[in-house]
């Protein structure tokens, strides 16, 4: 018999909060974490404002010692430990006094690349011939299992230990493999999330792709407008989310706290083709993917509370709304609730799906839709489709039992995944 998996850590460094408690308030209250960026007008980018997690020293000594932080750089490492260790601290599991491995848990946490920034500052020092001197704090810094081999390390991790990469996907891929090892019995316990590193040298090629903002460089704050008639490009962020997921017979057993079940979902890509490209969905591969994510977790469409969706503030939002309008069989007045962080996160690339898995969850634990800032002028395409009291842009206090989150990346690729309350 499959096994049913809880949810009962949560862990988040985001632009507009660090921490469940911080994040809970800024998702409720429409608090924007976008803000000018100097170092982007200084290198004459067309988009000057960013998201980044605001981190201070008291955050970090929480996390990492002194000598850890010497020579360290790189800042996706950094957000996903913390968020990874504020999960599993939430979820009130032990970290001192393991002789041995536990053996039971794991992580899969998932990123798109790692400490460019530190590769950078290695190379600019060093010519070819000396290439012996990129440092010893190199090599775990710039792996992309850099992230999960600093989680296992810190928390004595026994089980999987690994990264999963999948552009924009990452984290909504990172949960649904952590749920299946959990469902197969292979595990009790999977720390699952995605992080993104901070900086130019992330954000440039987006800005050269003209799919960044430029329009709100003096009005930060309204810059990011997804599903918004005005909305103009997506505005650059990074941080990190994490999820600890468990096998609900060992949540039971220690009393733990559950903030939702997971039903199951899945991914999929549309190879692109199908009007599928490096950069736009397949709608049949989205409709397919959403689909098969409801066959999967055993529910009906009419069920879903509310979608979270994927939603950048590009021309593709009305493409996904219709999507999500066919997968579903919904429209009008009967669409669920749907909302995207990235208004007030921006687009956190390979930690998006974990950052935004976070806030559907914590919709679903305390009864709350968040607003969508910056849509009082809906997108007529998106107008036609579903009724705007479904769009809001004001918090709405509401029992919300089943949630359906997704994301669709770079490389045509997607993912679904279902919250669901738990119930005894």
């Amino acid at each position: 018999m499959n096994k049913r998996v809880v949810i009962t850590g949560l862990g988040v460094v985001s632009p507009n909060g660090i921490g469940i408690q911080d994040f809970t308030h800024a998702i409720k209250n429409g608090v924007s974490g976008i803000r000018f960026d100097p170092e982007l007008e200084r290198l004459q980018f067309s988009c000057k404002i960013s998201a980044k997690p605001d981190l201070d020293v008291g955050n970090i000594s929480k996390y990492f010692t002194e000598l850890e932080l010497r020579n360290f750089n790189s800042t996706g490492i950094l957000y996903g430990v913390i968020a990874g260790m504020q999960a599993w601290n939430d979820a009130s599991l032990p970290v001192d006094g393991m002789d041995n491995p536990d053996w039971d848990s794991g992580t899969i946490f998932g990123t798109g690349t790692s400490g460019i920034d530190k590769f950078r500052e290695s190379i600019y020092k060093i010519d070819d011939l000396q290439t012996r001197k990129l440092g010893s704090t190199a090599v775990a810094q710039t792996m992309n299992s850099g992230v999960s081999a600093y989680l296992g390390g810190k928390l004595g991790l026994g089980n999987q230990v690994t990264t999963n990469s999948s552009a924009c996907t990452t984290g909504t891929e990172s949960i649904l493999m952590a749920y299946e090892r959990i469902v197969s019995g292979k595990a009790k316990r999977m720390l699952a999330g995605s992080t993104s590193d901070s900086g130019p040298y992330i954000w440039g090629g987006f800005d050269a792709m003209k799919v960044c903002t430029f329009k709100h460089n003096e009005e930060p704050e309204k810059g990011s407008r997804p599903m918004s008639a005005t909305a103009s490009g997506f505005v650059p962020g990074s941080g990190a989310g994490a999820l600890l997921l468990e096998d609900l017979d060992s949540a039971l057993e220690r009393n733990a706290k559950i903030y939702a079940e997971v039903l199951g979902g899945n991914v999929n890509s549309g190879g692109q083709r199908g009007g599928g490209t490096m950069t736009a969905p397949n709608p049949e591969a989205v409709k397919k993917c959403i689909r098969a994510a409801l066959a999967n977790a055993g529910i009906n469409a009419s069920e879903i509370d509310a979608v979270n969706g994927h939603l950048t503030a590009t021309s593709k939002d009305s493409l996904e709304i219709e999507n999500w309008v066919e997968a579903l069989g919904r429209s009008g007045a009967d669409f669920p609730y749907i909302n995207s962080l990235k208004s007030t996160v921006g687009h956190c690339l390979s930690a998006a799906g974990s950052i935004e898995s976070v806030a559907a969850v914590l919709q679903i634990h305390h009864g709350f839709v968040f607003p969508n800032t910056n849509c009082d002028d809906l997108h007529p395409d998106i107008a036609e489709r579903i009724d705007k009291q479904k769009i809001p842009t004001q918090l709405i206090h509401k029992n919300i039992n089943m949630v359906a989150k997704a994301s669709f990346g770079f490389g045509d690729v997607n993912g679904c995944v279902i919250f669901k309350k738990y119930k005894k």
